[in-house]
């Protein structure tokens, strides 16, 4: 009885440090990364945009949607820009509140690894509860922790789901393209 018990104990350890090296790794990856250069699909209530991005870690997030408006969003801190080019409309929206204060703040992200729950299928996903109970899924390539993308509920309780395609990872880019355009 004792070497069952013995047995399920050593089990169970294994367990949860291979899970806790999953989550050191992709730490370890992200402590390694500056900026991604990627394309990206997004889908909100099944319908999808498509375009490219850079993230530069910390809080700035630039992406060109490939649509008729000519959309841009910008990300510089706690300040999100939405630009329809095709309209000349800027928007400007606190991002204070959203899961992108975790997702594009370098240690606010690390912070979210170690404490949200790790479901292991064929990538990883990173599931945590934010203290409102909105759920933030972060989904990382199992082969080499790379970033894949994320699955989050906006404001308006809507879901998005932000797959990402990198293309360069700690590339050279003009900080001019994180200014936040002022209202004429």
């Amino acid at each position: 009885m004792f070497y069952k018990f013995l047995l399920i104990l050593i089990f169970i350890s294994s367990f949860l440090n291979l899970h806790a090296d999953e989550k050191q790794s992709i730490i370890n990856r992200l402590i390694e990364t500056n900026n991604l250069t990627f394309n990206f699909e997004q889908i909100t209530n099944e319908k999808t945009e498509t375009g490219s991005c850079i993230l530069v870690f910390d809080n700035k997030l630039k992406c060109n949607y490939e649509d008729e408006m000519q959309k841009e969003i910008l990300i510089n801190n706690k300040t999100l820009v939405v630009i329809k080019k095709k309209y000349n409309k800027i928007y400007f929206y606190s991002i204070s509140n959203s899961p992108f204060v975790k997702i594009l703040n370098k240690n606010n992200l690390i912070i979210l690894i170690r404490k949200s729950n790790l479901k292991l299928n064929d990538n990883i996903d990173l599931i945590y509860l934010d203290k409102n109970n909105k759920k933030i899924t972060i989904f990382f390539k199992k082969k080499n922790y790379e970033l894949m993308g994320w699955k989050v509920d906006d404001q308006f309780q809507n879901e998005i789901y932000f797959s990402l395609k990198i293309k360069n990872t700690n590339s050279e880019y003009n900080p001019n393209l994180f200014k936040v355009p002022t209202i004429n």
